[in-house]
């Protein structure tokens, strides 16, 4: 039988509609939930069912180190500018093996930024200058 490693969490790349400037250090994946829901019948025994509610998908992290780039920033700008229906964009976080073939591939849909941080700058460090994006999303899938 052949052995099956895991996949690692260090090589990946994203690919987001029509941003050049796409290479993150960082990318954290929240959680999808979809919340339960209490029932009972009248007729039925004396403990309640689960029903499925509402899915929740949790927002997508992205950090990088600044650049002279300013794709991402005028991203959020134009969201803060009220633009988000012509904003949204689909965003793919796909994951490679050592060989560099795609091993996993995470599809978010109709995502936005919701929040943009620049890190502190700190005169006395020698840290590299990184740029948070949160982004929202409809939808988290996993296709590959």
């Amino acid at each position: 039988m052949a052995r099956t490693d895991p996949v690692r969490n260090f090589r990946f790349r994203l690919e987001i509609d029509g941003l050049q400037a796409a290479a993150f250090s960082e990318a954290a994946i929240a959680e999808t939930m979809t919340e339960p829901i209490d029932y009972r019948e009248g007729t039925d025994p004396m403990h309640v069912r689960k029903l499925s509610g509402l899915t929740k998908y949790g927002n997508i992290t992205l950090k990088r180190g600044i650049t002279d780039s300013l794709e991402i920033y005028n991203w959020h700008k134009q969201i803060v500018a009220g633009q988000i229906q012509t904003n949204r964009k689909q965003v793919a976080i796909v994951v490679v093996d050592e060989s560099g073939a795609n091993k996993a591939r995470f599809v978010v849909s109709e995502a936005w930024p919701t929040k943009y941080d620049p890190s502190d700058l700190n005169a006395k460090g020698n840290e590299v200058f990184i740029e948070v994006l949160e982004l929202v999303n409809e939808g988290i899938e996993r296709v590959a």
